[in-house]
């Protein structure tokens, strides 16, 4: 199940990117975290820059709002996005 912990107003949850997939999409559930294809290579960055905006088109907030806080070089990665409620951000991520 999908661990999801709110932080003074905000939510931090854990995401398994799976990059150079056929499209951008959310793929389920791995232990604890969303997992996500992405088309995005892990090169330079893209496929962190490709996460966010996926996310923040997901979660319904600005890509300024949603932010990689751990696990930038890993396909294991915290992310915080701001202003959201925890129910809010399962609905978004658990259609």
């Amino acid at each position: 199940m999908l661990q999801v912990t709110e932080v003074n107003g905000d939510v931090v949850f854990k995401v398994r990117v799976m990059p150079r997939s056929s499209k951008n999409c959310l793929a389920g559930v791995y232990n604890d975290a969303l997992k996500i294809r992405l088309t995005a290579a892990p090169l330079e960055g893209k496929a962190n820059e490709a996460c966010r905006v996926f996310l923040a088109k997901t979660l319904g907030v600005p890509r300024s709002r949603v932010e990689i806080v751990g696990g930038h070089t890993s396909r294991n990665k915290v992310v915080r996005a701001y202003g959201l409620s925890a129910e809010k951000a399962i609905k978004a991520l658990m259609p």
